[in-house]
């Protein structure tokens, strides 16, 4: 089955490869972000299976379009995945509200809008798939990241909702906790050092998304964590 999906906060590190499993697994992508000039290349590198669509999450509006160009391009949306985040590097005393707020708009606000976007495909079709990247911060608040660590636990707790809302109507929703590093592009080969060592590899994270989109309806996860091996764990 040939699914059309969307990437919501597509990067150069997961996001890309989350682009490139897909597409690599014969389904179509839109993939959302700011960046206009980092989606084209993206785009041209994937080939004819993948759309750019700069699009600020934020804003309901360009939201709305950019589904819409999405629609337009490959059909109706049954993949969707809330990828976008915010970091805010600050404990209580030295966040700004508006700093709180944009981390929060931007992970939780932004996902609320893609999946009110993305469900009524989902509904009329045959089901689909929302998954939402989370943080050891959804499940932990860390120390000195206030923003960041609400904004997480906001993205858990709409997850854990929206999958009882429409799970009896076959929309598989997934919550994953990244629970480590994950290597930037610019790293070197993987075990190099020990530090490199303890860090996820975004393909295989990017693999292990694929398989939620896959799963059997009478087993699907809510909630799985991924973690690097290391000597202590």
């Amino acid at each position: 089955m040939t699914h059309t999906a969307v990437i919501a906060g597509v990067g150069p590190g997961l996001g890309a490869s989350l682009a490139r499993k897909f597409v690599a697994e014969d389904c179509k992508v839109g993939l959302f972000a700011r960046s206009a000039d980092f989606l084209e290349d993206l785009a041209d590198d994937l080939g004819d299976d993948a759309v750019a669509v700069p699009t600020d999450i934020t804003d309901p509006e360009q939201v709305e379009a950019g589904f819409r160009e999405v629609r337009d391009e490959f059909g109706p949306v049954d993949v969707l995945v809330n990828h976008a985040s915010g970091g805010a590097w600050r404990g209580l005393r030295d966040i700004s509200p508006d700093e709180f707020e944009r981390v929060w708009r931007t992970a939780a606000y932004g996902a609320l809008l893609c999946s009110q976007a993305a469900v009524d495909d989902m509904l009329a079709g045959d089901g689909g798939t929302i998954i939402f990247t989370g943080a050891t911060s959804a499940v932990r608040g860390r120390d000195g990241a206030i923003g960041f660590s609400a904004a997480k636990f906001a993205v858990r707790g709409m997850a854990e909702s929206m999958a009882r809302e429409l799970g009896p109507d076959g929309i598989h929703v997934a919550h994953v906790v990244i629970d480590g590093g994950i290597r930037p592009p610019e790293a070197g080969e993987s075990g190099s050092n020990r530090d490199e060592a303890d860090l996820l590899e975004s393909d295989a994270i990017a693999d292990t998304y694929w398989h939620l989109v896959t799963q059997d309806r009478s087993a699907w996860t809510l909630e799985l964590d991924l973690r690097p091996h290391v000597e202590e764990f």
